[in-house]
């Protein structure tokens, strides 16, 4: 049995290598184009009749064999166009030969970009609680696949206690597309309210039947998953949590709308990216997730990204997984929250299981990291099978994007500066390599590791007075403890104290040394593992601090 499953590992990854065999940086037979803003006036007239009406323009069409024009979103509103050729064309010199006429501010070659993650699957991996498998929303320290360390996590169990989501934040996974019929998004996809399906635009939106979103690498209305990169990312950010079954998401109330912008070899054009922010904004995102990343700057992907934020959408891409500087779109634009991936004992993967040269990417445009190695999350075709991992900065973005949608459930209108700003000021800074992760801001960690439960802290007023308590006051120490933990700076109106374990149940009483504002605690008795200090004002819990047991 054990030869068996080395055969069907070497054989996916083998299966997965060839498959995603790097094409060409760019479609061999498509251009992008932006006209002038003075030229706006052209777009009424290219949508009626499909040309430009602009003789120069119109003989390169007919040189090069035009088949046919297409609008990126509201053609009207982007002025951007992608123009399909009948054949393979040099396209640089279709490149210079367009820009040449004068009418076009930008034009590009449909740029190629990927996935940030790759999978493996484990079949005879024991059947125990799933929910001890996803370290990086509650770490043990027991992770028996890599290395692991207490709290390297992102404080999920206490951060469900303050918020699990809204149905009206609306999270749009641009991605390999989602099996959206999977027991764990059962009535979590979003709805096309303005559709039906009787083969007719009914909402006007300029596509047929979109239901629950759109496949914009096919150009249809079934935004199906067939390789697991997207399902597995959606499952992350929106699996139904506390339902007794598979894994938990971040967020278990969000709507997912589903966009397909990568094929099933995992690769995807810059065209099918931009269409698909566009769609998303128009039709109601709040958060949108990218985990895909393209080399190659473009400005009309940029365009899109900006019309996002300036419609109020927070934008998560993960900054890709080649080790090193290089930039990857979207995730270095300037509106996008960047995301780097660390493993379960806090470093930065480098590298991920599936190779040995591979790594999260680093760069003066990071904003946070957080777990994204060995992330398990759903299969894209069975759905009692749990045993699918994945690692990448693709995994390490739909935790941030989760955590976006806890954060405007909260609070629906804050900004994405606002958004970006909280998650970065409440990340956990030097938690990991200290030749990486130095003080404030480096170029491997941004800001640190994102921690969900300080985020979520900054919901309201009632709880932003727990805020100074929480940093200012309330030091536990020592933390890690073997023995004795001592609590300093306890206000005096808190009445009530209780220590639990994970499942929530009291282990027991803190005791105030006589004399003392200082509450002493005996842990000799406890064994390892994360528990929580929970701080009440009559019947309102005002406060949680964890507090991690080490046996030596």
């Amino acid at each position: 049995m054990k030869k068996l499953f080395l055969i069907l590992f070497g054989l996916f990854f083998f299966l997965t290598g060839f498959a995603q065999q790097t094409p060409k940086p760019y479609a061999s037979n498509r251009l992008l184009v932006l006209l002038k803003p003075e030229k706006a006036w052209l777009a009424g007239h290219l949508e009626s009749t499909h040309a430009f009406g602009v003789e120069a323009v119109e003989r390169l069409n007919r040189k090069f064999g035009l088949k046919e024009l297409k609008a990126i979103g509201n053609g009207s509103k982007t002025l951007t166009y992608v123009l399909t050729f009948q054949s393979e064309q040099d396209i640089p010199a279709l490149v210079k030969a367009y820009s040449a006429t004068d009418l076009f501010a930008c034009v590009e070659p449909d740029y190629l970009g990927q996935g940030g993650g790759q999978g493996a699957f484990l079949p005879l991996f024991p059947n125990d609680a799933f929910f001890s498998r996803q370290w990086g929303l509650y770490n043990d320290g027991t992770f028996s696949l890599a290395p692991a360390v207490v709290d390297a996590d992102i404080d999920m169990e206490l951060a469900w206690d303050l918020e699990q989501g809204s149905s009206s934040v609306i999270v749009a996974v641009l991605d390999s597309g989602v099996k959206w019929d999977h027991p764990e998004f059962a009535g979590r996809i979003w709805a096309n309210a303005g559709e039906s399906a009787d083969g007719l635009d009914n909402d006007g939106n300029g596509y047929i039947d979109d239901l629950r979103g759109w496949d914009f690498a096919s150009m249809d209305n079934d935004p199906s998953d067939e390789l697991g990169h997207g399902t597995n990312v959606a499952g992350i950010i929106g699996a139904q949590g506390n339902n007794q079954e598979g894994y938990a998401g971040v967020d278990w109330n969000c709507q997912l709308m589903l966009c397909r912008i990568l094929d099933s070899n995992n690769f995807g054009y810059y065209s099918w990216w931009a269409d698909a922010i566009y769609y998303a904004v128009d039709q109601g995102a709040k958060v949108i997730n990218m985990s895909v990343g393209g080399t190659d700057y473009s400005a009309i992907l940029k365009n899109a990204v900006d019309y996002a934020y300036a419609q109020g959408v927070v934008v998560v891409a993960s900054m890709m997984n080649s080790n090193n500087d290089v930039m990857a779109y979207p995730a270095a634009y300037p509106t996008v929250i960047a995301v780097g991936a660390t493993d379960p004992d806090d470093r930065r993967s480098a590298p991920f299981f599936w190779d040995a040269s591979s790594g999260s990417n680093y760069g003066s445009h990071i904003d946070v990291v957080a777990p994204g190695n060995y992330i398990y999350g759903l299969h894209p075709e069975e759905d009692d099978n749990y045993n699918w991992y994945w690692g990448g900065t693709s995994q390490a973005a739909p935790l941030v994007t989760g955590l976006s949608a806890l954060l405007l459930a909260q609070d629906p209108g804050r900004s994405p500066d606002e958004i970006r700003q909280i998650i970065r000021n409440t990340a956990e800074d030097q938690v990991g390599d200290p030749l990486e992760d130095t003080p404030g801001f480096d170029i491997y960690y941004g800001y640190g590791r994102i921690n969900a439960y300080e985020a979520l802290l900054q919901l309201s007023t009632s709880v932003a007075e727990q805020r100074p308590l929480q940093k200012n006051g309330f030091v536990v120490y020592p933390n890690p403890a073997s023995e004795r933990v001592f609590v300093t700076a306890v206000p005096a109106d808190v009445g009530r104290i209780d220590l639990v374990d994970w499942r929530g149940q009291s282990v027991g009483e803190l005791l105030r040394v006589q004399g003392r504002e200082v509450l002493e605690w005996d842990v000799s008795g406890l064994a390892s593992g994360v528990y929580v200090l929970c701080f009440w004002r009559g019947e309102t819990l005002k406060a949680c601090r964890k507090l991690v047991v080490v046996r030596e």
